[in-house]
């Protein structure tokens, strides 16, 4: 424990620098987790990942903060992550220093990155390939036209 800016007691977290992999910042609170399993990363990965929810944030308020040792993620993991949390920062670390930082866009189009939940699109019956696109109504699915939120898709 250590004195606070203010003077008061603030519990120290301390999570280990990881030497070359990604780091994604400013996700919203509780939304962490989701990223972790959009990104297919769960109890089978095998490389180090930690998870700190509810960090204090000047921006925020409050985020949640995932580090994933030895992954670079792609550019249609990068769109996931920007479903689930648009205000992200990705930060590419390689030999323990920040090498790229970049942020999140919502993307206006989306092809072969979602399963489209509707199960009586063509989609998920023939080797088509998705294709979603940004509107006020959500995630609109181009073959059949049904809108879904980004928590729907990211399942």
């Amino acid at each position: 424990m250590r004195a606070g800016e203010s003077g008061e007691v603030v519990d120290m977290l301390t999570v280990e620098q990881i030497e070359n992999g990604t780091v994604i910042d400013h996700i919203p609170p509780g939304k962490g987790l989701a990223v972790l399993t959009i990104l297919h990363i769960g109890a089978d990965f095998k490389g180090r990942a930690a998870l700190v929810m509810n960090v204090p944030s000047k921006r925020m308020g409050r985020k949640d903060i995932v580090k994933v040792e030895g992954v670079f993620i792609d550019e249609k993991n990068v769109d996931r992550v920007a479903l689930i949390a648009p205000q992200a920062t990705l930060n590419i670390i390689k030999g323990g220093k920040v090498s790229g930082k970049n942020k999140v866009e919502l993307p206006t189009e989306v092809s072969g990155v979602f399963v489209c939940p509707n199960p009586k699109c063509v989609t998920n019956h023939e080797d088509v390939e998705t294709h979603f696109t940004h509107s006020k109504r959500g995630l609109c699915c181009r073959h059949c036209e049904r809108c879904f939120s980004p928590e729907e898709l990211a399942k």
